[in-house]
């Protein structure tokens, strides 16, 4: 990979070293000379390599081109107001520059040109993104591939935090390749663009930035903060996650798992959360479920001891339910290879909309969820070779096309597709400040500073992002929808015949 301009080393050969390169060798320590030579470049260059990763935060100088700590740090306390290097590069060089050699994006980056399809034929003024202040908590605006943020207000949580450095990493991965291009991010739940009240040709939709979206509305789904950590749970960066994951689901085989359907959440974000508690087991009532009250405040004290998500993949059944909307926990749900059941959601995120029932998850109904429930399981302990297949289809689209390289991908395609759409000139507003990874780092502390520095990038990526796919056209995309409500109905014709035949047999 191509290392930041500003760390490269540009020392001489250090021929002193090796006193026999001063004196004509035999052939045979010439042999030797070249092997020490090589063995001391490389050598040397994975120390400076190492030091380039820590100074690109900690602070390091460089001197004559090779780089030295600083005592103190930049980050260190009582000089937390660090600037942003004005020497990182502006451009890479992926190793091949033939696009057409990159491998196409995943599917679900085709939703995309439908997220943006509302501004296809008008573009974005500069109006329609102001407008779409009224609930963001900032603004973003990238410039010349320097990233400013004006900030209206504070988010839940870090949300905003991890966002942003999100962003930034992108822009060190992809140096100098995005666009210039403005935009403005709400970092809560739910999404409020509705589409009723932006009807007609001249009638121009706020474009605004969130991680969910519905079929009524008309925000720009983008990936969610916890990609790069959820401090306030503890929850580690995607990478780390996904790895701790795959082997997590190493240490049991479907066959061998609980054969009932697990869940562990809050369930007092939302009633119908509320409501799948009474699908929990009891003295009167077996409904194949086995539902936890995860107490966030509990598991900080005693050191999240009940929620490694590695050590919940030890069901054959996972629960996924909607929070107050979309919830995080989604992704690490679909990374076990046991079977997701998805009660059925209202919201989606950037990825879901892509997946099939019955070969990525089995739908569960939001009006009958114990019944559903109890059927999905006692089907797929009657049909364990398609419900194991169905689990590890699921875990092999996470591990395969939700890894950090398409996500970061993803951010790319949306915002440069995003940019396209601008009828103005991005300009940076006064009350705007410049963040980079250096100031957003140094101002962090404990858990927070941890995360951001487990998911640095440290250098330009060698690659080009992937193809973009082509949009789909009218007639494929609803036959695309109808695809996913035939399977779901289908589940359900399922369930309501064999709860007439018990009905008949009793």
């Amino acid at each position: 990979m191509k290392r930041f301009e500003s760390f490269v080393w540009h020392g001489s050969t250090p021929y002193r070293h090796f006193p026999e390169m001063n004196s004509k060798p035999s052939k045979r320590g010439t042999a030797t000379t070249i092997a020490l030579f090589f063995f001391s470049v490389i050598f040397i260059g994975a120390i400076i390599y190492a030091r380039w990763i820590d100074a690109s935060i900690t602070g390091g100088s460089t001197q004559k081109g090779i780089i030295t700590s600083k005592k103190p740090h930049k980050c260190s306390a009582g000089n937390l107001t660090q600037t942003c290097p004005g020497n990182y590069p502006r451009t890479y060089k992926p190793v091949s520059g033939d696009p057409s050699l990159n491998p196409v994006c995943p599917d679900y980056f085709r939703l995309i040109h439908e997220d943006l399809r509302p501004w296809k034929e008008t573009g974005i003024s500069r109006d329609a993104v102001e407008r779409a202040r009224k609930t963001a908590h900032f603004r973003l605006v990238i410039v010349k591939g320097k990233a400013y943020v004006e900030k209206f207000k504070k988010s839940i949580q870090t949300r905003d935090v991890f966002t942003l450095w999100g962003i930034l990493q992108l822009l060190r991965r992809y140096p100098g390749k995005l666009p210039d291009l403005e935009l403005m991010f709400d970092c809560d739940d739910r999404p409020v663009i509705r589409s009723g009240d932006f009807q007609g040709p001249s009638v121009i939709a706020p474009p605004l930035f969130r991680y969910c979206g519905d079929e009524s509305t008309m925000d720009i789904v983008f990936p969610d903060w916890s990609f790069w950590a959820w401090a306030e749970t503890n929850i580690k960066p995607w990478n780390s996650i996904l790895n701790e994951l795959k082997e997590g689901n190493k240490r049991s085989n479907w066959m061998e798992r609980v054969p009932y359907a697990y869940w562990r959440g809050n369930p007092h974000v939302a009633p119908w959360r509320g409501d799948l508690l009474r699908c929990n087991v009891s003295d009167k009532e077996d409904w194949n479920a086995r539902l936890y009250i995860q107490d966030w405040i509990h598991e900080s004290q005693q050191g999240y001891k009940q929620s490694d998500l590695a050590s919940q993949c030890t069901h054959r059944y996972k629960i996924y339910i909607e929070g107050w909307a979309w919830s995080v926990s989604e992704k690490y749900i679909l990374a076990c290879d046991s079977v997701t059941f998805i009660v059925q959601p209202r919201y989606y995120d950037f990825f879901i909309r892509n997946l099939q029932p019955q070969h990525h998850y089995w739908p569960i109904r939001d009006n009958d969820k114990c019944r559903s429930i109890k059927f999905g399981v006692d089907w797929g302990n009657n049909h364990t070779k398609q419900a194991e297949a169905i689990g590890k289809a699921t875990s092999k689209f996470i591990q395969e096309e939700l890894n950090m390289d398409y996500v970061y991908d993803f951010m790319f395609h949306l915002l440069d597709e995003y940019a396209k759409l601008l009828k103005f000139k991005p300009t940076i507003p006064r009350e705007a400040v410049e963040i980079c990874s250096e100031t957003m780092a140094c101002a962090a502390e404990g858990i927070e500073k941890k995360f951001m520095m487990e998911s640095l990038v440290k250098a330009p990526t060698d690659t080009s992002p992937c193809t973009m796919p082509p949009p789909y056209d009218p007639q494929a995309f609803q036959s695309f929808l109808q695809r996913k409500a035939n399977a779901i109905k289908e589940v359900e014709t399922w369930e309501l015949k064999s709860r007439e035949t018990k009905n008949k047999q009793q």
